[in-house]
């Protein structure tokens, strides 16, 4: 986990936390967006734990603002987290592969008196769920060639279309082995 949320814009000068956020934006704007709520929340959690101090504050001809800087140790801790490897996740979470069991296992539930009989279909989802990873793999497609687009944009996009890839193979292998997912479910 990133030790200071969000990196600093000029390490070792002091900055403001929507500095912080301001160049997270910036430098990963294909990431989940961060909440000021969550920046101020960390560098509080910083200064109390050493990792960054405040520096004082200024007001810059508006409301007054906290300046934080990281501390040696917390300079420490991010060259630390910087080296550190990543591990494979152990286990995958798949919210779609969730949904398709679910709906297997609610499509051989009888419907319930006031049910409208309406029951989800998991072919129907991996279906709409891969016509919603193409949009956007065309999405991110249009925005790693427009015209200027910077080096961070198109390996952010890169790497966003090689998951959505990896997921739209997943469904399709999925869909093609949906009567055996659906006996070896409903056998269970």
């Amino acid at each position: 986990m990133d030790p200071l949320g969000a990196g600093e814009p000029d390490p070792g000068r002091p900055c403001h936390g929507y500095d912080l956020k301001r160049q997270y934006d910036a430098r990963f704007p294909q990431a989940r967006p961060l909440a000021y709520g969550q920046v101020y929340t960390t560098l509080q959690r910083l200064v109390r734990d050493g990792l960054a101090a405040v520096d004082g504050t200024d007001s810059d001809g508006g409301p007054e603002r906290t300046l934080y800087r990281s501390t040696g140790e917390g300079s420490r801790e991010l060259d630390r987290w910087a080296e550190e490897i990543t591990a494979p996740a152990p286990f995958v979470t798949n919210e779609i592969f969730a949904k398709v069991v679910v709906s297997i296992l609610v499509a051989a539930v009888p419907a319930q008196p006031g049910q409208d009989g309406r029951k989800p279909d998991a072919t129907a989802h991996l279906r709409a769920q891969r016509a919603a990873h193409m949009e956007r793999m065309r999405e991110l497609t249009a925005l790693k060639t427009a015209p200027g687009a910077d080096l961070s944009t198109v390996l952010s996009a890169d790497y966003a279309l090689v998951h959505l890839d990896a997921d739209v193979r997943w469904m399709t292998t999925t869909a093609a082995r949906i009567d055996t997912l659906t006996a070896e479910v409903n056998a269970a």
